[in-house]
């Protein structure tokens, strides 16, 4: 006699807006395959700080109103959380040919989350790839957040190039992680700007130089960059100006409303840019991404893998603000 396999799964559910203890694992039924979907089993996800921004409704000044209506009103319409995941090929519905049951993949789920699961459903339409075969499926998912934020503000706003002065805040970090090894890979001289701590790490990652921000201000020194990325919103345009060269830009991933539209016009009269904003997850810089993890270019940073079960603890390290690398969600080690 054949058992029928269980159509639920288990999943970390967000009740309401607060503390890393408002998530609990939860057992829930699997997402319904529609037939433009892709179902994928989750063997690994991260909690970003993405993830604990939402979590902990900390948005950046001037958006609380607009996450409200965006992501839901007194907690997340989508309880469960997650952006990333490597995993499996569970389904497929009857309009998908591009991806096959069995596949390990990569994917996004964007706006619509839910990865925090042991099975998510995603748009045949997302950002989808194979998963590098020399990785685990760990290792893989630890590249997506940190990579694609990282790639979309060097390559696609800042348009970097060889010989570049660069100077990344925040560099121990995911975004940071992944914006330090992208700078390097681009012929970039890279200063990273972390806790004496991870120095030895990010110089590991293709750093040049090392500043600790307990000890030095990068804004108060000589030295003039072609790009300052700050990857935590440690800074702004008005202490960072005087370390600009010129022509400079200040990559701000983390910024309020008001400082997202009063980028494109700050600096003009100073010859420098300001860019802020949203991080688009593309296809092509998801494959980009992929193929550089593929030949070992691109190596991930973790800081530490749990189980689901312990979400809670995950959020609290990315409380913290201190992680170096990614936190992995580690859901099926296969």
């Amino acid at each position: 006699m054949h058992t029928a396999p269980s159509q639920n799964m288990r999943a970390a559910v967000v009740t309401r807006y607060g503390a890393p203890e408002v998530v609990e694992v939860c057992t829930l039924p699997r997402p319904a395959l529609g037939d433009t979907d892709v179902l994928i089993r989750v063997c690994a996800t991260t909690v970003s700080s993405g993830d604990a921004r939402v979590r902990g409704r900390r948005v950046p000044e001037g958006m609380g109103l607009l996450m409200r209506l965006a992501l839901g009103w007194s907690r997340p319409r989508n309880p469960i959380l997650g952006t990333d995941c490597s995993g499996v090929v569970e389904a497929v519905g009857a309009k998908v040919s591009r991806v096959k049951p069995g596949d390990a993949v990569v994917a996004f789920t964007g706006a619509t989350m839910g990865a925090h699961a042991e099975f998510v459903r995603v748009s045949g339409a997302a950002p989808i790839a194979p998963k590098p075969a020399r990785l685990t499926h760990g290792e893989a998912a630890s590249l997506l957040f940190g990579g694609i934020t990282a790639y979309h503000y060097l390559h696609r706003a800042a348009q970097l190039a060889a010989r570049d002065r660069v100077l990344i805040v925040g560099a121990a970090g995911a975004v940071g992680s992944a914006a330090v090894q992208l700078a390097h890979l681009a012929g970039a001289h890279v200063t990273a700007v972390c806790r004496s701590v991870n120095h030895a790490r990010v110089t590991g990652l293709g750093a040049d130089a090392a500043i600790d921000y307990t000890r030095d201000d990068f804004t108060r020194g000589e030295a003039r960059y072609d790009v300052i990325f700050d990857c935590v919103g440690a800074t702004d345009y008005a202490a960072c100006a005087k370390a600009l060269a010129p022509g400079g830009r200040l990559l701000r991933a983390v910024a309020g409303l008001g400082a997202q539209l009063a980028a494109p016009f700050q600096g003009r009269l100073s010859g420098h840019r300001v860019i802020a904003g949203v991080t688009p997850e593309l296809q092509t810089d998801l494959d980009r991404l992929m193929a550089l993890a593929a030949s070992g270019a691109l190596r991930p940073v973790i800081d530490d893998t749990l189980g689901l079960e312990d979400v809670v603890a995950a959020h609290r390290r990315v409380d913290e603000g201190h992680k170096r690398g990614n936190l992995v969600l580690l859901l099926d080690p296969r």
